[in-house]
């Protein structure tokens, strides 16, 4: 229960902040928003200004508001949230519509979204830094407070087999050793090939024991258990420290996101298949339950990665995103004509079946990988 509180949370959260985005830029470039919705409808009840007596009025369901001023909602599903912007799905004239705009408005609206979670993970990413984050240290550095984690899983390892998860703390009295650095662990592994062994490893707030056979023969870079290790200990920053070391954090992260991006896109030509594990939302909601039994600080992070990859995916040139949509205005700006209004929607909405179609693959995908 508490997974699916945190999942929703984040997620709803990271909706939220994109949109927010988008009415914030709206409203500063003189475009009329119909609706700010927090949730997704049916709408519980709203406020708004009545135009007239220049006081907030409330109103209960789906009542239909005629007014000029924007309408707060709160909604029954609480999964982010939506805006409504005057015009920028149907062709609505005036001065305050967003398909009477020039072109920079228009882009500067729809890229808001976009650039509100890069700002939203650097924000996260610099409140972790601030609260103090774990940080990879040398083996041989001296920090009596220093922890050795599982940073890998390799699919189908022994690991994987024996429950070993990504986060797990390898504790240094064990069941059958004592480890005070890698080069320990590592040894007794080695040592260990084709036996069962045992240690004990800190999940959370819970210690376990695990159980597993090391491989006499590993594929490479695998290693006999099929882990990756980490020295690590926690590190707080002060906040101007926190805010730049968070800024480089997201540069690299998304960096990182693009290049995995760019190599499915490129074994995907080359008919190799996706190459690569992606996940859709069953699969977050099991990584947001291992990455909830580390820490608060272990949320943030995770959060702010799924902020990065909501920005990078809106801004991709599909039908239906943001990026998409900005495509259209630049073909516009190049012809010196807009793209007829049935045309661009027929795109947009073929994008969005694919894109739905797509998010059912992977969701039966998770589900396979649970059955399994």
């Amino acid at each position: 229960m508490l997974t699916a509180v945190i999942f929703i949370a984040i997620l709803g959260v990271l909706i939220f902040v994109h949109e927010l985005g988008h009415f914030v830029t709206a409203r500063r470039n003189g475009v009329k928003v119909d609706e700010f919705g927090f949730g997704f409808p049916p709408r519980l009840g709203g406020f708004f200004r009545d135009e007239k007596t220049g006081k907030y009025k409330f109103v209960w369901g789906n009542k239909d508001i005629q007014s000029k001023n924007t309408l707060y909602s709160i909604n029954w599903i609480p999964l982010g949230g939506f805006v409504k912007i005057k015009g920028a799905d149907t062709i609505e004239s005036g001065d305050d519509s967003f398909v009477e705009k020039k072109a920079w408005p228009r882009i500067k609206i729809l890229a808001a979204g976009v650039v509100m979670n890069f700002v939203f993970a650097w924000f996260l990413i610099s409140l972790a830094l601030i609260i103090g984050s774990p940080e990879s240290i040398s083996d041989n550095m001296n920090a009596p407070d220093a922890k050795i984690q599982i940073t890998e899983v390799s699919v189908g390892s022994p690991a994987e087999q024996a429950g070993i998860k990504v986060g797990d703390e390898i504790l240094n009295d064990n069941t059958q050793a004592t480890f005070g650095n890698i080069e320990d662990v590592q040894n007794y592994i080695k040592a260990n090939k084709g036996t069962e062994i045992s240690f004990n490893v800190l999940r959370g707030t819970e210690i376990v024991e695990v159980k597993v056979v090391p491989r006499e023969n590993a594929p490479d870079q695998q290693g006999a258990i099929g882990v990756g290790l980490a020295r690590t200990m926690l590190v707080k920053y002060p906040v101007h420290q926190a805010l730049w070391n968070g800024a480089v954090a997201v540069c690299n992260l998304t960096l990182m996101i693009l290049l995995a991006l760019g190599g499915i896109i490129m074994s995907l030509f080359a008919g190799h298949g996706v190459g690569a594990e992606v996940s859709g939302p069953i699969g977050i909601a099991i990584l947001t339950k291992q990455v909830a039994t580390l820490g608060f600080v272990y949320i943030l992070q995770f959060a702010a990665m799924l902020s990065i990859n909501l920005a990078i995916i809106n801004a991709l040139p599909i039908p239906a995103l943001d990026g998409g949509r900005i495509l259209f205005i630049l073909i516009e700006k190049i012809k010196g004509s807009p793209v007829t209004q049935k045309t661009e929607q027929m795109f947009h909405t073929v994008g969005f079946m694919l894109l739905i179609l797509l998010m059912v693959i992977v969701t039966l995908r998770d589900v396979v990988k649970i059955i399994k």
